[in-house]
């Protein structure tokens, strides 16, 4: 979707923890093409655009793509036909150190978001997840709840072989299994968790509890746009930032607008199979308040130790070839503690 510019200079003193100052005679028109996972990780990209915040900061969005998971979107990312994501650390790791993308992570947007769900009436406890007749699905390797996965198997001390039988799918299609029955427990990035637990299934274990202080997502600009456009990557780190402040100081709006965002695109998601039950794929605004709200801690803060730590855990799981510098891929110059 495209907006038309309104050119006007944006206040930093409006943002709490960026510092951006734009040099005289830089408000020219860019050109961005943006892209997002089809989850509420991104409430504040998605905010911004429903507030015409891009066009207001002299930004024309000439892209703002929805992938269906994170790796499909860091797959995206080695086209080229993307400038920024907002997307999961563990994919943004992935393109960089697998796929050779040149990107730099410039802010976070929450910590923790990932949650294992589970059929109430099969599953009471972790350890039944160990029972042979018990169906687990997760999303594909590489992954953060196949990351969390492998946590859970350690920190619960379960058979690994539950690893070796879980069915890989997307979030749309773990919900559908979920509904339907063909699976007893999906591990799942929000806002899908929070849409089972209204659908009568329970979180067993969250991201919070198997990894403390886990980075969740980030805004990734690649070095290609970075070098064309520094003033408007500052840009793209304001506006993450004032979306960010935007959903702790006003939940409820926040709720509202990002279900309405992600329902305006949620039928090019869900598989066929599933949008046909109306209650089932209906993203309501206290499914986002309480994702938002009580599954993750909206910040933009990046701690680079626990980017580090996710880096050697994806080297150490084989889903990257070899561990690497976080310095590489970090540039959180416009942000300040």
């Amino acid at each position: 979707m495209k907006f038309k510019s309104i050119l006007y200079a944006f206040s930093a003193l409006a943002v709490l923890c960026v510092f951006y100052s734009a040099p005289a005679g830089a408000e020219e028109l860019v050109a961005v093409r943006l892209a997002v996972e089809f989850v509420d990780h991104a409430a504040c990209a998605h905010i911004a655009r429903n507030q015409g915040w891009y066009a207001q900061a002299g930004m024309e969005v000439d892209a703002f793509d929805n992938y269906a998971t994170g790796m499909a979107l860091s797959a995206a990312l080695a086209g080229g036909g993307i400038d920024a994501a907002y997307m999961c650390l563990f994919p943004a790791i992935n393109a960089y150190a697998n796929a050779g993308v040149g990107l730099k992570i410039v802010s976070g947007t929450h910590l923790y978001g990932y949650g294992l769900v589970v059929n109430p009436v099969k599953i009471k406890s972790v350890q039944d997840l160990s029972a042979p007749d018990i169906r687990l699905g997760c999303n594909r390797e590489g992954s953060p709840p196949a990351v969390l996965l492998h946590r859970l198997v350690e920190v619960y001390d379960l058979d690994s072989g539950i690893i070796d039988r879980t069915q890989r799918m997307s979030p749309s299609k773990l919900l559908l299994s979920l509904v339907s029955g063909q699976i007893d427990a999906a591990f799942m990035p929000e806002q899908f968790p929070s849409m089972a637990e209204t659908a009568g299934f329970k979180e067993l274990v969250s991201a919070r509890e198997l990894w403390p202080e886990m980075q969740g997502s980030v805004l990734v600009v690649t070095d290609r746009f970075l070098k064309a456009h520094p003033e408007a990557v500052g840009k793209l780190v304001s506006l993450t930032v004032r979306g960010i402040d935007y959903i702790n100081a006003h939940p409820e709006d926040a709720a509202v607008i990002v279900a309405e965002e992600l329902n305006a695109t949620g039928g090019d998601i869900f598989p066929a199979d599933i949008t046909g039950n109306p209650e089932a794929v209906t993203i309501t605004p206290e499914i986002i308040g309480r994702s938002l709200g009580r599954k993750m801690v909206n910040t933009c803060r990046v701690d680079p130790e626990a980017v580090q730590k996710a880096i050697d855990y994806a080297a150490r799981l084989g889903y990257i070839r070899k561990a690497f510098p976080a310095e590489e891929i970090l540039a959180l110059e416009w942000l300040r503690e």
